[in-house]
C-alpha cells in the first residue's frame, strides 16, 4: 500500500451511521474514478455495513489486547475482521496504549492477516513503535490534528525525522503522517519528506464537499 489516503472518520455527525455510509461511498466511487489507494477508518458499529456496501478496504479505529471471553464493552479482533475490517489503527492520540498492549495487538493483527497501523507523537514514540514490527506508523502530533496546519509543513523535521529513524529500526515498516493535512500540497509534501501516505480526518470529513477535497488530495500523490 503505497501512496494512499486512509481517512478516520472518528466520530464526528458527519461520519456516523447512514452519512458514514454516505462518506464511504463518496470515497469508494474517488478510488475507482482515479485509481487512488484511498482507505476508510469508520466507528466499530459502521464497519459491517459499509465493508459490505464499498470495494476499498475498511479498518478499525481500535481493538483491545483481548482475546474470546469476558470482555463486555472492548473490541475484539476476530469480531471487526468478521465484521469486515482488513486492519486496524492502534495508539491514536485520542486513545493512547501502553506499549505491552501495543506489541500484542499487533501481533494479533498480524496473526490474522490483519494490517497495522501504529499511531505516534513524536520521534522518540516512533522509535519505539517501529521495535514492534507494524505494518505501518503514522506520525501524528496531537497538537496540530483538527488545526488545518499540516505536519507535513509545521513541523516537517518531525516527518523526515520518523522516517529516518523507522529506516534504523526497522526498514520493513513504512510511514504515514498526518494532523492537519488538507490539501494536495500538504500531500505532496509529506511523500517528499519519504512517507508512503497521509492519515486525516475532519479536513475531508467535515469539508462541505468532501469528494472536492478528495479530489485535491489525490492530486498530491501525482
Amino acid at each position: 500500500m503505497d501512496n494512499a489516503i486512509i481517512l478516520n472518520f472518528k466520530t464526528y455527525e458527519e461520519s456516523t451511521g447512514d452519512k458514514a455510509l454516505r462518506l464511504a461511498r463518496i470515497c469508494d466511487d474517488v478510488a475507482r474514478e482515479t485509481g487512488a489507494n484511498i482507505i476508510v477508518v469508520p466507528q466499530v458499529a459502521d464497519i459491517y455495513r459499509i465493508s459490505g456496501e464499498v470495494s476499498i478496504p475498511v479498518y478499525a479505529q481500535h481493538i483491545d489486547n483481548i482475546g474470546y471471553g469476558s470482555n463486555t464493552g472492548h473490541v475484539l479482533a476476530e469480531s471487526v475482521k468478521s465484521s469486515g475490517a482488513k486492519g486496524s489503527l492502534l495508539n491514536h492520540s485520542e486513545m493512547r496504549l501502553k506499549l505491552a498492549d501495543i506489541e500484542a495487538s499487533v501481533e494479533r493483527l498480524r496473526a490474522l492477516g490483519m494490517t497495522s497501523i501504529v499511531c505516534t507523537n513524536n520521534i522518540n514514540t516512533t522509535r519505539a513503535a517501529a521495535s514492534l514490527n507494524p505494518d505501518f506508523v503514522a506520525i501524528e502530533p496531537p497538537e496540530l490534528i483538527g488545526t488545518g496546519v499540516s505536519v507535513s509543513r509545521a513541523r516537517p523535521e518531525i516527518v523526515s525525522g520518523s522516517v529516518d529513524i523507522v529506516k534504523e529500526i526497522n526498514p520493513k515498516v513504512r510511514v504515514l503522517c498526518g494532523a492537519g493535512i488538507t490539501e494536495g500540497e500538504d500531500v505532496r509534501r509529506a511523500l517528499e519528506l519519504g512517507t508512503c501516505g497521509v492519515l486525516l480526518a475532519s479536513g475531508v470529513v467535515k469539508a462541505k464537499d468532501p469528494r472536492a477535497v478528495l479530489m485535491d488530495l489525490i492530486k498530491g500523490l501525482e
